[in-house]
């Protein structure tokens, strides 16, 4: 019986793979191990090696072309077999199953049934969904722009609870804070939908609340049935894929040990298990190539198996070295993703794998900001930081190098008119990016007083959304873990984001002199899209002469 053999998935990130060399021909003998071809993924060119034995009838992507995984690579079965159907895209699992034409119509008969009788199951389940007189239904909601699913972390309200408008019922976890959801509407607490510390998509049925008394089985039954039902051909689908990872798992494709050994994954596991010696066994394989059954065959001689051991005996002037034995036991501890951790991964993967990223670094000298802040900080009830002033610094370099305060929509450049400062805070779960609305307008102590204020929220996970949102620039700080330099991922839909190292005490030239002083290394990251090298550049001059001048910012 012919053996449909599709484009492997060579790796945990490969979508598509290049056929670099046919090492079998058409029309070609195979055996079980025997190496088909060699294929190229996002990785490294790896040897595919044959599960099957037979003849090549047909090569399905030719040398050098490139095709998706799970397209036809190649047809092995039996000499002269007429494969026209399988050509034609026959399903591999009705040609294996040997099914004759009347079967195939009785199956088709089956699913026409069962595709009937879920119709009238959901039919009927609509009309069982009729929401009684009085009953409100309350589904996940979106708490942020960014949210696509929520955790209850905390039922304050328990079923047969009564509830009243404004009565707080339960504490979600989005993506961004944890937030505490109250309820519309007066009545019981009939049902809840998603118990503490699960996770569920937005618009599921979180609660439903009525008269007391009510029967609300029907409700919960048709929101059961709303979730969507994995088709014949998905599940299908779903077990063969489950049987090729099963068959992969099985033979991996040929290792080379020491340039001379050839042997398969499974082979090596084998032998190391049995404590075989591989240079021992001969290989039936392709050039002598060491597969499973060389090592289920195999039966050391006594010689190997009681080979006497030697030790030569240390001698005075060399005392015997013991070589290391590393001792202990690799694991591994899983720790559930947030819905921050989540959305972060997301968001960031998206912004560096869409944004063409560029850096420019600039040192500042910062010894008359230093001077400055001290005479600053000595006003009553005043208290500025440094990452005051380049917030402050880099919201009035926005105001004239306007480029920089933009988005890239595809279509156009949304050049910003207003300046939203965005500021990494770092907290438990992850990071979030509270904004300063208008920064350019504030003083930098009216700027301290906000930064501090957001960021305690967000450390305490009380940040509301509308305080995460609009940013048109964002400064990333970690100065104050002594970190000199580094570059951040831009926050989208910004163009880019300052990222701020620490003060740095170190010899610099003044004046034709060598002096000690004071320097602060920043990086911009660029989206090269709506920002060029030479309008990036002109903004951190800007930057720079505002904070070594921080007078001209009170001006």
């Amino acid at each position: 019986m012919a053996e449909v053999i599709n484009m492997p998935r060579l790796s945990d990130t490969m979508e598509e793979g290049v056929v670099a060399k046919w090492l079998k021909k058409k029309g070609d003998k195979i055996e079980e191990g025997d190496i088909l071809a060699e294929i190229e993924t996002d990785k490294a060119t790896m040897e595919f090696e044959s599960f099957y034995d037979g003849v090549l009838l047909h090569i399905g992507i030719e040398e050098g072309e490139t095709a998706p995984v799970d397209t036809l690579l190649a047809i092995i079965g039996e000499e002269g077999e007429d494969i026209s159907e399988l050509l034609k895209g026959g399903k591999k699992s009705e040609d294996k199953s040997g099914d004759t034409p009347k079967a195939k119509k009785e199956d088709n008969s089956e699913k026409k049934s069962e595709e009937k009788s879920e119709e009238t199951d959901s039919d009927e389940e609509a009309g069982e969904g009729a929401i009684p007189e009085g009953v409100e239904v309350i589904k996940m909601p979106r708490l942020s722009d960014t949210m696509e699913e929520g955790t209850v972390a905390k039922w304050i309200k328990k079923e047969g609870d009564k509830v009243e408008e404004g009565d707080i019922l339960a504490e979600i976890e989005t993506d961004k804070a944890t937030m505490e959801f109250e309820s519309f509407y007066d009545g019981v607490l009939l049902k809840i939908g998603i118990q503490e510390g699960e996770t569920a998509k937005v618009d599921s049925l979180l609660a439903i609340i009525g008269p007391e008394g009510t029967d609300v089985s029907k409700i919960v039954k048709a929101s059961g049935a709303s979730k969507e039902k994995p088709s014949k051909a998905k599940e299908e689908e779903s077990a063969d894929s489950d049987k090729n990872t099963s068959e992969k798992s099985k033979k991996e494709t040929k290792t080379r040990d020491g340039g001379r050994i050839f042997v398969s994954p499974l082979a090596r596991k084998m032998a190391e298990d049995k404590g075989f010696d591989l240079a021992d066994i001969d290989g039936s394989g392709e050039n002598g190539r060491i597969v499973k059954k060389d090592i289920e065959s195999y039966k050391p001689s006594e010689k190997t198996a009681s080979a006497p051991a030697t030790t030569e005996k240390p001698t005075a002037e060399k005392p015997a070295v013991k070589s290391y034995v590393p001792a202990g036991e690799e694991e591994f501890e899983d720790i559930k993703n947030s819905q921050m951790r989540k959305t972060i991964a997301k968001r960031l993967g998206e912004s560096k794998f869409t944004a063409p990223h560029y850096y420019l670094t600039i040192e500042v000298n910062m010894m008359t900001a230093m001077a400055s802040r001290i005479q600053i900080n000595e006003l009553p009830d005043v208290k500025v930081s440094f990452n005051d002033m380049v917030i402050k610094a880099s919201a009035m370099a926005l105001r004239k190098h306007p480029r920089v305060n933009s988005q890239w929509t595809g279509e156009s450049t949304k050049i910003a008119k207003h300046i939203h400062m965005g500021v990494a805070v770092a907290v438990e779960d992850g990071l979030v990016v509270p904004v300063l609305k208008y920064a350019d307008q504030m003083s930098m102590t009216q700027i301290g007083a906000n930064v501090k204020d957001l960021a305690g929220k967000a450390r305490n996970k009380k940040l509301q959304p509308q305080e995460m949102e609009g940013s048109t620039f964002t400064v990333s700080n970690l100065g104050m873990f002594g970190i000199t330099e580094f570059t951040s991922i831009i926050n989208q839909p910004n163009s880019a984001i300052l990222s701020v190292g620490a003060i740095v005490e170190k010899p610099v030239v003044m004046n034709g002199q060598i002096v000690v002083g004071n320097t602060m290394k920043v990086t911009l990251a660029c989206d090269h899209r709506t920002v060029d090298g030479a309008t990036g550049a002109a903004f951190l001059q800007t930057l720079k002469n505002y904070l070594e001048n921080p007078v001209t910012m009170l001006a």
